[in-house]
């Protein structure tokens, strides 16, 4: 995270290199676009938890359509998926090997 010299973030300095850019502000209209379709069937609420996930991602060609859409769990949608005994599973494709 940028900081400027006293030690506290630079907020604006964060937006320009991130946030402001076109692609983010995009990806962030379909994401809230998304959380809305939901909360108007009553699948979430604010603070429940839950999050609203793109079963095919945006980055991956996916839409927000229902039809894309899935209701998971904060933790199970924020996390890496993971084997049995709790270790990551190996993020390389197998074609990237």
């Amino acid at each position: 995270m940028p900081y400027m010299k006293n030690g506290k973030r630079d907020y604006r300095r964060e937006y320009d290199k991130y946030a402001g850019r076109p692609e983010i502000i995009k990806k962030r209209v379909e994401q809230n676009k998304a959380r809305r379709m939901m909360e108007k069937e009553g699948k979430v609420r604010k603070g429940d938890g839950k999050d609203v996930d793109h079963k095919r991602p945006l980055s991956k060609g996916g839409t927000t359509t229902r039809s894309n859409l899935r209701v998971k769990s904060r933790s199970a949608n924020r996390s890496f998926r993971r084997n049995a005994d709790g270790s990551m599973l190996n993020q390389i494709s197998k074609r990237g090997k």
